[in-house]
């Protein structure tokens, strides 16, 4: 009879929670909501399924093109792309961002693709600021029930938040902080990353190799199980905030007028999780009951940068203390933007 070493269950049971954490406690979640309540615990299931069939098709994509700059070395040219004035990269970054039509969700593994290929995460930072914030379908929408100010104004703040992030970001690399940013395995970052230290040449047919499609085949699965696991993870809690966080509890708090109502909207925005298209109309209410513009437009910039998605996203790849400066700039951004629009309509 073989013994079996004493503390070895525990020893196993802390692999498998180590390796499979997200996935385990995704479960866990679902099961206790379950069990407390079993008609949440079904809707729950069945909105985290639903969103995760929505946002498939992006996230496919999205995959598809991060694995074939991955196979084909096409992905050597994106990094050197981002090359160059540091300065520049941010506000193209950031620009882009602003303007891209990528949602949180699937902005998420060009994030994951763009640190991975060694690009600056200053101009990163500035990108995954800016981008959940505003989109060209969410513009038009902004522009329709809130009036084109207000849309116009919300552009501005995306881009103003990415610059704000990326220069400040790119302050503090120089400075010595933030050395090692990206959690192990996200990749090597930073200017001198080895794809823009040695260059090759770029197989644009990559499936004529053996070698390039298994890596295809590597990388893709690798970043589907990666953005997966935690997108589930996100929509799970979204789900429960949907349902316990009522839209009266957020009017009783947000709808006051003044300009102390923009603090109060900016603090309240960061960890309430509202979907985007879901919050206009809210918004829009709010303001005719005599909420100060200003506050909406904090809320609704403060809980775009810091949705679920995007949050998680963040935090799967970086390390806390970069995590941290992306709800510090997401606060502070969200409230200069409020105040400046309140300013500028009175």
């Amino acid at each position: 009879m073989t013994d079996i070493p004493l503390g070895s269950g525990s020893s196993m049971l802390a692999n498998l929670w180590s390796q499979q954490r997200v996935w385990l406690a995704t479960a866990l979640i679902l099961a206790m909501t379950a069990v407390l309540d079993p008609t949440q615990g079904l809707e729950s299931l069945q909105f985290t399924v639903d969103a995760l069939v929505q946002t498939a098709p992006y996230l496919i994509a999205s995959i598809a093109l991060a694995a074939y700059a991955g196979a084909s070395g096409a992905d050597n040219l994106i990094a050197r792309a981002f090359t160059g004035s540091p300065i520049l990269m941010i506000a193209v970054a950031a620009a882009f961002g602003g303007l891209s039509p990528f949602c949180s969700c699937g902005v998420i593994p060009l994030i994951a693709a763009l640190l991975a290929m060694g690009v600056p995460l200053s101009a990163v930072m500035a990108f995954w600021l800016a981008s959940p914030v505003i989109d060209p379908a969410m513009f038009a929408l902004t522009a329709g029930v809130l009036g084109w100010e207000f849309a116009i104004a919300k552009t501005l703040s995306a881009i103003g938040i990415g610059l704000l992030g990326g220069y400040a970001t790119l302050t503090l690399t120089h400075s010595g902080a933030l050395a090692n940013p990206l959690r192990e395995g996200v990749g090597n970052g930073g200017c001198g990353a080895s794809s823009v230290r040695t260059p090759k040449p770029v197989a644009w047919a990559f499936w004529r190799d053996p070698a390039r499609r298994q890596k295809f085949g590597r990388e893709a699965l690798k970043t589907a199980l990666f953005l997966f696991k935690w997108l589930a993870l996100a929509f799970v809690l979204e789900s429960l905030m949907v349902a316990f966080v009522p839209a009266e509890w957020i009017i009783t708090t947000v709808g006051s007028n003044g300009i102390g109502s923009i603090a109060i909207a900016t603090l309240v925005g960061v960890p309430a999780y509202l979907n985007g298209y879901a919050a206009l109309p809210l918004v829009s209410g709010l303001i005719e009951q005599g909420m100060a513009p200003g506050a909406g437009l904090a809320f609704l910039v403060a809980g775009g940068i810091t949705s679920l998605p995007a949050a998680i996203a963040v935090w799967a790849l970086a390390r806390r203390p970069v995590f941290a400066l992306y709800v510090a700039f997401a606060l502070s951004g969200s409230l200069l933007s409020g105040l400046l629009f309140q300013l500028w309509l009175s």
